[in-house]
């Protein structure tokens, strides 16, 4: 069965977890973590990713991120891929360090973040990686430490988390901690590792009692979370598909994009595939950048090949284009 395309859009929620090929180690000491982490902190600011839970296991992780200005997708894609280079250079290795794909579920952030948060932070202490709730408040490879004050990782969204708990810090994080407390004794959720009915319902005896009550669910494997979550997300996939294959049937590429924005801005067409910048020359190539990845669904890496650039700028462009487009009321057509 063919795999399903990544479900993405800003400001969505995603579980990650990623395995190393054949569960071989993905971590095999001490600099190997503080080295991914050094890389996870650049690529999350550098692409505006907010960060909520994390857990560095020997061989796999888990990540809690919220998309910004960049999908998700390239996110991974430059986390894996500098990861496994170090990895296999610091230890003389050759060949694929992760399973062929990394698993993301979208999330329903209002049901599920707590949950999710205090799920992932425990996952030290299932794999008695630590012997108790005091070793993992010390641990400095899961974001647990980073909540409580113990480490510092200046890009994990702790205050989002604490301020579920309370607006006083220090009040904040024992309600917190008690709060992870009472969740020692769960084990494995299998219904917090992955989307579908089954999962988002709490497993077949919901499920069951939904149909009883003539409720019914849409349900995905790519999501968690309710129905009517499940609908706007896939109606919001759907949309974009769409629009982006309409406008190609239209004969739109990236040409008609750059003479549209010439149009525009009044800027010679010639100028915007220029590097330079120029106040006027850099506002033009962030709303051509803009427009190319989110209306024509063109990816950053092939933009910036396109102007000769690092998809790091590209990242950056769109970001600056949409907050164009939307104070200036551009729109493409």
């Amino acid at each position: 069965m063919p795999r399903q395309a990544r479900i993405d859009t800003t400001g969505a929620l995603h579980h990650i977890i990623a395995r190393g090929i054949e569960r071989r180690k993905i971590f095999q000491d001490e600099q190997d973590r503080y080295g991914f982490l050094t890389n996870l902190g650049l690529i999350l600011e550098q692409t505006e990713t907010a960060c909520f839970a994390w857990s560095l296991m020997p061989n796999h992780f888990h990540l809690l991120l919220r998309t910004g200005v960049t999908p998700m997708a390239m996110v991974m894609r430059r986390l894996l891929t500098g990861h496994a280079v170090r990895f296999n250079r610091r230890h003389q290795r050759h060949g694929h360090l992760f399973q062929n794909r990394y698993k993301s579920i979208l999330c329903q952030e209002d049901c599920y973040l707590l949950e999710l948060v205090r799920y992932i932070h425990l996952n030290p202490l299932r794999a008695r990686l630590v012997a108790d709730l005091d070793q993992l408040d010390q641990y400095p490879f899961s974001g647990h430490g980073v909540i409580m004050g113990t480490h510092e990782q200046p890009w994990q969204n702790s205050e989002k988390v604490l301020l579920h708990f309370g607006k006083q810090v220090q009040s904040a994080r024992q309600e917190y901690r008690e709060f992870v407390a009472r969740g020692m004794d769960e084990g494995r959720r299998d219904d917090l590792t992955g989307g579908g009915l089954i999962r988002s319902a709490g497993g077949w005896s919901a499920v069951r009692e939904l149909k009883k009550s003539g409720i019914h669910m849409k349900s995905d494997e790519r999501i968690l979370g309710d129905g009517d979550f499940v609908c706007q997300l896939l109606l919001k996939a759907e949309e974009s598909f769409e629009r982006h294959h309409a406008l190609k049937a239209r004969g739109i590429d990236i040409d008609h994009v750059a003479k549209r924005v010439s149009t525009l801005l009044n800027i010679p067409e010639d100028d915007i595939w220029c590097e330079g910048k120029g106040k006027e020359r850099v506002r033009a190539r962030s709303l051509l950048c803009f427009w190319a990845v989110r209306e024509l669904g063109i990816s950053m890496t092939a933009m910036a090949r396109r102007l000769n650039i690092s998809t790091v700028a590209v990242s950056k462009s769109v970001a600056r284009g949409a907050e164009i487009a939307g104070k200036d009321g551009l729109v493409l057509i």
